[in-house]
């Protein structure tokens, strides 16, 4: 556990924070010194062919050593974290064995991590758990993916004697943002299969995610001075306010969960003369998903109709739900559950309420479920990952890639 441990501090040391602003690929150039780090690495250990490109993309593979043929199977995680909250400075804190109590994050703050909060933390007792100090995010999602795919490549490559079909490795960027895979050039990563190692509490198994979609919206208001407005100021940031409140109020993420959707507001910015609003529009459920598109679309026309037309509305697909593209391989899915049972580990399997890499690639003709990393509370300062669960990460990766062996 201490290996694996120490490869995730090396890479949480790392600000690699995605941009959904750029328009760069990756979107952050601070993103290549883990790459670059991640490809010394695989040198190191002796992946010959390992490789960074100009667009981010870590591969490498490790040749079979079998004399039968098997698929290629691959495993990719993002090293990019969520711009949602800094990922700067991380001091990460090591709980070991941990008691059961609430877990002191940040005495100025006053901030715990309270099992009355959280409930979950109280599977972990005895556990060791790695926490943030309160004011920054972890980086679990997803350098525990990182870290629990390099540790499989140190354990195959210092174990030769081991039986193995070709295994591709792939790190990518900008996952966050749903830019990961943009650019992947998926019949040069040369797998038949794969998985990303991007999910979240032990035993997590997904084949299912959010049809995605994001809305930007523009907002042209008339400012007039106050004194002299009657009948004359169209104020930006009133439309903004009232577009808000006319989506439907128990399809914000706050009150879904499961199957349901939601529209998520996540900026809004602006004067009374312009405003801009940006949403995430997601529904498991495609004919749903549309109406919401369709919904935001009617909200925009009625308000150019009341106010003439001060509204633009751009709605861009983002991703759509693998589940179409992963149910002709359910072997696939079948493999990983027994790698995780053989592993001691109860498979949960259940939908994705977000998207990873594996969706889109899903849709390339690279069918590719998503497994847990082991971390919870992602893209905040609450975030957390109890060291066990990213080793049996690990553990279920060199488990898999086993039961290739057994074709």
């Amino acid at each position: 556990m201490e290996k694996i441990l120490d490869k995730f501090l090396l890479y949480i040391s790392f600000d690699t924070a995605s941009d959904p602003e750029s328009q760069t690929q990756p979107s952050t150039t601070k993103q290549f010194a883990l790459l670059e780090v991640l490809l010394k690495e695989l040198h190191q250990l002796g992946v010959a062919d390992a490789s960074l490109d100009e667009y981010g993309y870590v591969m490498a593979s490790i040749p079979s050593n079998m004399d039968k043929k098997v698929p290629a199977i691959g495993f990719i995680a993002h090293v990019d974290t969520s711009p949602d909250a800094s990922g700067r400075d991380i001091r990460p804190q090591i709980i070991r064995q941990y008691d059961g109590k609430p877990v002191l994050l940040n005495k100025a703050k006053e901030l715990y991590l309270d099992p009355a909060e959280f409930p979950e933390l109280l599977s972990y007792k005895g556990q060791t758990l790695i926490t943030t100090d309160g004011t920054t995010l972890l980086g679990a999602d997803d350098k525990a993916g990182v870290a629990a795919i390099m540790s499989a490549v140190q354990y195959l490559m210092a174990h030769p004697e081991v039986k193995h079909g070709p295994v591709k490795i792939a790190f990518t960027p900008d996952e966050e943002i749903g830019r990961g895979v943009a650019k992947f050039d998926v019949k040069r990563f040369g797998a038949d299969y794969a998985y990303t190692i991007d999910g979240g509490q032990i035993g997590e198994m997904e084949y299912e995610n959010f049809n995605a979609a994001m809305a930007r919206i523009h907002i042209q208001g008339r400012n007039i001075h106050p004194g002299y407005a009657k009948g004359k100021m169209i104020n930006a940031l009133i439309i903004g306010t009232e577009l808000n409140n006319m989506l439907p109020v128990e399809q914000r993420p706050e009150f879904t969960d499961h199957y349901e959707g939601f529209f998520h507001i996540i900026s809004f910015r602006g004067t009374v003369e312009e405003a801009e609003l940006s949403y995430i529009i997601r529904d498991h459920d495609l004919s749903k998903f549309e109406q919401k598109k369709k919904l935001m679309q009617e909200i925009a026309g009625f308000l150019n109709q009341k106010y003439g037309r001060c509204v633009t509305l751009e709605i861009k697909d983002q991703y759509f739900n693998m589940r179409t593209q992963v149910e002709p391989y359910m072997h696939i899915v079948e493999k990983a559950a027994n790698a995780m049972k053989a592993a001691g580990i109860t498979p949960i399997v259940h939908p994705i309420r977000g998207g990873t890499d594996g969706a889109q690639l899903s849709y390339r003709g690279l069918p590719c479920p998503n497994i847990f990393a082991g971390g919870h509370n992602f893209h905040g300062k609450m975030e957390y990952l109890p060291l066990e669960s990213m080793e049996k990460a690990s553990e279920v990766i060199l488990r898999i890639i086993e039961e290739y062996t057994l074709i």
